[in-house]
């Protein structure tokens, strides 16, 4: 069972679908009890960063997520803006993130003649041997929406690089915490294969 966390924010169904459609079970839930009793937990995440953090830390969703995720150790996926709340914060607003990977998200100045948002399909390159990658076939291609990206601070944390006109971190980790800045869920069968080896943690 993965929990998919509803903070107000997030293409929740498309994620639910997905997960359906390769036999994974979910639930989507904003209740602190159920939240608490996870085994794995998605986090997505469309829209403001500080919108998307003062939900979190009014409905008391931070406490249990730090006591599932950094005491209990539970695997958690962030999902594009769901992957930059696990940083530090962002150039988007003033609230502090869930500060568990070292690194801020920055605004992309466009260059090169690139439009602003980073919209439509690109390649990723892994950065390590990671669980998560090992099904993942050479230059795979994932969907990506987004105006900030997220740049690490220690390269330990690097899974995933992708180019956009210079290289940033598609990718995130740090032991049971997982980010990527694409959208598995829309990313056809690269993207059921990376949730296949999620859910399979």
């Amino acid at each position: 069972m993965i929990t998919i966390i509803d903070y107000g924010l997030g293409n929740l169904g498309s994620i639910k679908n997905i997960l359906k459609y390769i036999g994974v079970e979910s639930e989507i839930t904003s209740d602190l009890v159920s939240i608490s009793r996870a085994t794995k937990i998605i986090l997505p995440g469309v829209g403001k960063f500080d919108t998307a953090m003062s939900n979190i830390n009014q409905s008391g969703l931070k406490d249990v997520l730090i006591k599932k995720v950094k005491e209990d150790q539970v695997p958690i996926l962030g999902i594009c803006l769901g992957m930059q709340l696990l940083t530090k914060g962002s150039e988007e607003g003033s609230f502090e993130g869930l500060g568990w990977i070292d690194a801020y998200v920055k605004k992309f100045q466009p260059k090169h003649n690139l439009k602003v948002p980073h919209m439509g399909w690109n390649s990723v390159k892994p950065t390590k041997s990671n669980y998560l990658l090992k099904s993942l076939p050479l230059n795979s291609r994932f969907y990506f929406v987004h105006s900030y990206y997220v740049k690490i601070e220690n390269s330990e944390n690097s899974l995933l690089k992708t180019n956009y006109g210079f290289e940033f971190d598609s990718g995130i980790c740090s032991k049971n915490i997982f980010g990527v800045q694409f959208h598995p869920e829309k990313s056809h069968r690269f993207g059921m294969i990376f949730l296949k080896q999620f859910a399979s943690l």
